[in-house]
């Protein structure tokens, strides 16, 4: 849970999960981006009761008020891989930002995979 202190003396808490959904979202959003993907080693930092919680394939660490973000996108053959990757980075930074007023040092994305659609033969 991370808190941000106000200057009227009381505070607000963000649920890391809320900050995943946010990601997870804001990553779907991205023309290119077919799903989310598993971290498998990645997430293994992150405690099993939160890990069950968070939407697939996104870790998030706090600290200082600042968030670094973990994820895997599965992402539509066809499509440039870095840019879509950029474009889930940025969208992500600032929906996060906007959202909770947390700063966004790193938004790490990895394509985890890459799906197509089979064409039929006529």
């Amino acid at each position: 849970m991370t808190e941000i202190k106000k200057d009227n003396g009381g505070f607000v808490r963000i649920a890391d999960d809320v900050l995943a959904r946010i990601a997870g979202a804001a990553a779907m959003e991205v023309e290119g981006v077919a799903g989310l993907a598993g971290l498998a080693g990645y997430l293994e930092s992150v405690p099993k009761a939160v890990r069950k919680q968070m939407p697939k394939g996104i870790s998030v660490n706090v600290a200082n008020q600042t968030v670094t973000l973990g994820l895997a996108i599965t992402v539509r053959i066809g499509t440039k891989l870095h840019e879509v990757a950029m474009e889930v980075q940025q969208r992500i930074k600032s929906a996060i930002e906007t959202m909770t007023g947390l700063n966004v040092a790193e938004v790490n994305v990895s394509v985890g995979a890459v799906i197509g659609i089979k064409q039929r033969r006529v």
